[in-house]
């Protein structure tokens, strides 16, 4: 019976460290990045509770995640940023440029996107140890965001000083065509299938949906005012719209392209993610230094959580 209770006693004691570590939770786990502050605030979606801050870098903007590693842009210090997310310490600094923002991971987690504003381009590095692939000039000035298609064959790179969509062929490293779509496409998400893209463009006040077969648009949607973020659910069935001014976000049918409902957020909603069941979605409110769960099934909003100053944006690996 000793042997049993000392074993017994060592379980418990290792759950605990783990519980007291933060490994265990309720459910996976959000990232929230925060310009201002310079920190990541961590959220567990199964209790839409903040777990944890963490500071990084001096300006941090764009976030993507995967393998275990959470990437982040500086904009302060022209780099992207590598995070080991068991640690949550800083392992690599990646000089890419002045200004980078948005940042993606491909579908087959071995490239990293990078748009650099103040070059113009998007440059193209490995995961995760970044090592300078292609620097790829675009035509739109200030680019903010260079999106994979799940195919990995396209990036999509919106620019605040535009009104088209430009196109890289990640194979070739180069733009090779130009989508025409309202002023200032900013948020750009795909369908999980490929099929369609859909780009927010806040001075056009629309979301545009691109045929990515034909490289054209064929509809577009009014939105609110300074329509932002996009996120798409992995079913293909609705599409989530954050509306900068109003402030609000939407959600659209895909198969009827009709808005569902207009949810009140926090003041500034940016950049947006669903969690990995899809059931919730997570809005960075960046002057409301919080972010808005809403139930992505039954679209309403449910609570607000506080985070640091001026979120940018939310990953959920």
């Amino acid at each position: 019976m000793r042997s049993v209770s000392v074993l017994t006693r060592r379980r418990l004691s290792g759950l605990l460290a783990l519980i007291i570590s933060g490994a265990v939770h309720a459910g996976s786990l959000a990232y929230v990045v925060n310009e201002k502050s310079a920190t990541v605030s961590v959220i567990d979606t199964g209790t839409q509770q903040k777990v944890a801050d963490f500071s990084v870098g001096e300006r941090p903007r764009g976030i993507a995640a995967g393998g275990g590693y959470l990437y982040l842009t500086d904009g302060q210090r022209g780099q992207l940023l590598v995070v080991d997310l068991s640690s949550r310490q800083l392992i690599r600094r990646i000089d890419v440029g002045d200004s980078p923002e948005g940042v993606s991971l491909s579908p087959d987690g071995r490239r990293l996107a990078v748009a650099v504003e103040d070059h113009n381009q998007v440059v193209i590095l490995s995961a995760p140890d970044g090592q300078r692939l292609a620097s790829i000039p675009v035509e739109g000035r200030n680019p903010e965001h260079a999106v994979f298609s799940p195919d990995g064959r396209w990036l999509y790179v919106s620019a605040e000083e535009a009104a088209q969509v430009d196109v890289i062929d990640v194979a070739l490293a180069r733009q090779v065509a130009r989508i025409p779509v309202g002023k200032r496409p900013r948020g750009i998400g795909f369908l999980p299938d490929g099929s369609r893209a859909y780009v927010a463009c806040e001075l056009a006040g629309k979301v545009y949906v691109i045929d990515v077969a034909r490289q054209q648009v064929t509809a577009e949607i009014q939105a609110g005012q300074y329509p932002n973020g996009i996120a798409v659910d992995r079913q293909g069935q609705r599409v989530f719209v954050s509306n900068g001014r109003d402030p609000s976000v939407m959600a659209i049918d895909v198969a009827s392209q009709a808005v569902l409902a207009t949810l009140t957020v926090g003041k500034r909603p940016w950049n947006m993610a669903l969690s990995t069941d899809g059931r919730h979605l997570y809005v960075a409110n960046g002057r409301s230094a919080s972010v808005s769960v809403i139930d992505a099934v039954d679209l309403k909003n449910l609570r607000d959580i506080d985070v640091g100053q001026l979120p940018w944006g939310v990953v959920i690996p």
